[in-house]
């Protein structure tokens, strides 16, 4: 299948030096970088759904700490002053 993709001046320049460090085709450099692109944010999206459901049965399982917590802890990391 083919598919136009028209890129302005600067990203097609940068496609074409890419692809000559690589001493490749361009048409293939760009397809695998789009293919890149594409799987890492599926990865990004799988790992962030498994993220918030570990905290969702965290969650009900009881592993969790207030809020305060949380701040008064940030604050002591960070050196940041009270909200008192």
């Amino acid at each position: 299948m083919a598919i136009v993709v028209t890129l302005s001046p600067e990203l097609e320049t940068l496609l074409l030096d890419k692809a000559k460090q690589r001493g490749q085709d361009v048409n293939f450099v760009a397809s695998e970088l789009l293919a890149g692109v594409l799987e890492w944010g599926e990865q990004d999206s799988e790992e962030a759904i498994k993220g918030i459901q570990q905290g969702l049965d965290d969650f009900e399982a009881g592993r969790f700490r207030s809020f305060q917590d949380f701040a008064g802890e940030q604050r002591h990391k960070y050196n940041l002053p009270n909200d008192s």
